[in-house]
């Protein structure tokens, strides 16, 4: 009798491992870290989650966005201003940690995250250099 019990508890995990977490969660899992993401086992970029919902973005090549996150339905959503557009993700929390999948309609390779650190980003800056 307990078999079935087990196996309907099994059977029910993905469905919750697949409900967005909600701004709140988002907020209290990442604030003060700095978080590094990958796309199928590839470095992708690493964000720095700051108080009052600021954010700082790097691609890993040294430069960084400053933008600002709000919840937008069961989406985050990115604003790192000067034009460019808002990026909107749903994000889950598992095991492994946070995994975001944006909301474009086309990628479907979700960010994991691959790493987390008190550490701020190093962003010595735009061109920098001779």
């Amino acid at each position: 009798m307990r078999l079935p019990l087990i196996l309907a508890l099994f059977a029910a995990m993905p469905a919750l491992a697949e409900t967005p977490i909600s701004a709140a969660e988002f907020d209290a899992y990442t604030r003060g870290k700095t978080m590094f993401y990958g796309r199928d086992g590839v470095p992708y970029g690493a964000e720095q989650y700051l108080p009052n919902r600021r954010v700082i973005w790097t691609f890993l090549d040294g430069e960084c966005q400053e933008g600002t996150w709000f919840a937008e339905g069961e989406q985050i959503c990115f604003d790192y201003g000067n034009g460019s557009p808002l990026q909107c993700w749903r994000f889950f929390l598992n095991n492994g940690g946070l995994s975001a999948q944006f909301e474009d309609g086309t990628t479907t390779t979700p960010l994991v995250e691959v790493e987390q650190t008190p550490q701020p980003l190093w962003c010595p800056g735009p061109k920098v250099g001779v």
